[in-house]
C-alpha cells in the first residue's frame, strides 16, 4: 500500500512509476486493436477494413462511455484511499460493480438490436455494410465482457494499481492475436473473425484477471456485503462520472460524425481513415496514459489536502509529454505513408491515411496539455467543466470545421483532419482560464 501511496515522495518519479504500467497497457491496449486491422488488412478485403473501421469506432464510442463513467469510481476511490478510509473504498467498489452490470446489459441490447442503424447513420459503404452490421453485432453481444473488462482497470487505477491492468491487457491481447489468425488468417472469416477474437480475448482476461485478483492483497476486505447500492456512493460515482461520460458520448459523436463525412468519400477513404485511427491510438499514447494518471494521482493529493502537490504533478506532466509529442509530430507528418503501410498493403489507402495523419501530427503537438489538464481536472472532482470544454470543442469547432472543410477542400483528408487540433486549441484556452479561476478561488496548500 506504501507503494500505492501518492501524497508523499519526490513527484516525477512516482508519478512517472505509476504512468509507465499505465501506458504499457494503453500500448497493448492498442495493438489490441490495431492486429484486428492489420490482419484483416493482410488477409481481407478493403469492405472488410472498411467495415473493422466503422464498427469499432462505434464498439470504441460506447466501450469510452464505460470507461468514462468508471472515471467516476476511480476518482472516488483514491479520494477514499487519500483520506485513508479503505472501507470507504470497498463500499464504492461494491456500489459500482452493480451499477456497471447494469450499464452494460443496456449497451447490450443497444449495439446488438441496433447494429443496421447504427451502420446506416455512420453511412458505411455499401460494399462494407453488412460487414459493419456483423462485426457490431458480435461485439455488442460480448458487452457484458467488455463492461467488466475495462472496469476492473478502472478499480485498480484508483486504488494506485497500474499493475494489475496492465498484465489484464497483456493477457487479452495476446489471446486476441491469436483469435484473429485462427479465425482471419485461418477461416478467412474477415471483420466477424476479428470482432468474434475480441470478445473472447477479452473474456479469458477477465476470468484470468478474477483469478489474480483472489490471490491479491488489497488494502481493504471485500466481501459480498460490499455488493450493494448505497445511495451515498451511487451519488458521488454518478455525479463524477456522468459528465466525463457525457462529454466522451459528445466528442465520440463528434468523431463518429468525422468519420461518417470521410465514409461519404468512397470505400478507399473510409478504409484509409480506419488506418490512420489505429496508427492515431500509438502517436497519442503518452499523453493519453498521463491523463489516466494524473487523474488517480491528483485525487489522493487533493484528498489528503495537496492541492499544490496535484498542480506540480500536472506541470511535470506536461513537460514530459511535450517532449514526446515533439518526435511523434515529426515522425507522422513527415513519414506517415510508413505509419500507415504497417496496416494497409493497398497504395491508395496508405495515401489517404498518410493525408489524415498529417493534421493528426499538428495535434501531437497540443494534445499534451490537453490531455495532462483533463486528467487535473477530473482528479479535482472538477467534471462539469470537463464536460463543458469537451462539448464546445467537439459541437463548436470539430464538427463545423469538418463540415467546412469538406465543401471547400475538394475531398482533402488532410484539411477534414485540420477540423481536430482546431477544437484541441479552442480547448486548451479554456483549460487555461479555468485554472486561473479555480486558482483564485482557492489557494492551494503544500506539503
Amino acid at each position: 500500500m506504501k507503494n500505492n501511496d501518492f501524497t508523499e515522495g519526490a513527484i516525477l518519479p512516482k508519478l512517472l512509476r505509476f504512468m509507465l504500467p499505465v501506458l504499457f497497457a494503453m500500448f497493448l491496449q492498442a495493438m489490441y486493436g490495431a492486429v484486428d486491422l492489420l490482419i484483416v488488412g493482410q488477409f481481407g478485403t478493403t469492405a472488410d477494413v472498411s467495415g473493422v473501421s466503422t464498427g469499432s469506432q462505434i464498439v470504441l464510442t460506447l466501450t469510452n462511455l464505460i470507461v468514462s463513467f468508471s472515471m467516476g469510481i476511480t476518482v472516488v476511490v483514491g479520494q477514499r484511499i487519500g483520506q485513508k478510509r479503505p472501507d470507504d473504498a470497498a463500499q464504492t467498489i461494491g456500489t459500482g460493480l452493480l451499477i456497471f452490470a447494469v450499464t452494460g446489459a443496456v449497451f447490450t441490447v443497444l449495439s446488438v438490436a441496433g447494429a443496421p442503424a447504427l451502420a446506416a447513420v455512420m453511412q458505411a459503404p455499401e460494399e462494407a455494410f453488412d460487414v459493419t452490421v456483423s462485426y457490431i453485432r458480435i461485439c455488442g453481444a460480448g458487452f457484458l465482457i467488455i463492461t467488466a473488462y475495462n472496469l476492473l482497470g478502472s478499480i485498480f487505477r484508483g486504488l494506485g494499481d497500474s499493475k494489475t491492468p496492465l498484465i489484464a491487457v497483456g493477457i487479452a491481447c495476446v489471446f486476441n492475436i491469436a483469435g484473429d489468425l485462427l479465425f482471419v488468417a485461418g477461416f478467412g472469416m474477415g471483420a466477424s473473425g476479428a470482432a468474434l477474437a475480441t470478445v473472447l480475448a477479452q473474456l479469458v482476461s477477465v476470468l484470468i484477471s478474477f483469478f489474480i485478483i483472489r490471490r491479491t492483497k488489497l488494502p481493504f476486505e471485500f466481501n459480498r456485503s460490499h455488493l450493494k447500492i448505497r445511495k451515498a456512493n451511487a451519488g458521488l460515482i454518478i455525479q463524477i462520472g456522468t459528465p466525463i461520460a457525457l462529454q466522451d458520448l459528445l466528442v465520440g459523436i463528434s468523431f463518429l460524425v468525422l468519420l461518417a463525412i470521410v465514409n461519404s468519400l468512397g470505400v478507399t477513404a473510409s478504409a484509409g481513415i480506419g488506418v490512420a485511427e489505429k496508427v492515431c491510438a500509438f502517436i497519442m499514447l503518452v499523453p493519453a496514459a498521463f491523463m489516466q494518471s494524473m487523474s488517480a494521482f491528483v485525487a489522493q493529493n487533493t484528498g489528503a489536502g495537496f492541492d499544490d502537490r496535484a498542480k506540480k504533478a500536472l506541470k511535470s506532466g506536461i513537460a514530459v509529454s511535450f517532449a514526446f509529442g515533439v518526435v511523434m509530430f515529426l515522425l507522422t507528418f513527415f513519414r506517415g505513408d510508413l505509419l500507415a503501410g504497417i496496416f494497409s498493403s493497398q497504395p491508395d489507402t496508405v495515401a489517404d491515411a498518410w493525408d489524415y495523419l498529417k493534421a493528426y501530427a499538428i495535434d501531437c503537438l497540443l494534445t499534451c496539455f490537453l490531455f495532462c489538464f483533463i486528467g487535473y481536472y477530473n482528479g479535482l472532482g472538477k467534471t462539469t467543466f470537463v464536460m463543458a470544454q469537451g462539448i464546445c470543442g467537439a459541437f463548436l469547432v470539430r464538427i463545423p470545421a469538418a463540415f467546412l472543410m469538406q465543401n471547400i477542400g475538394g475531398g482533402s483528408l488532410f484539411l477534414i483532419g485540420l477540423a481536430t487540433p482546431c477544437s484541441t486549441v479552442v480547448q486548451i484556452i479554456m483549460c487555461f482560464a479555468a485554472y486561473a479561476l479555480f486558482a483564485r478561488k482557492k489557494p492551494g496548500t503544500s506539503q
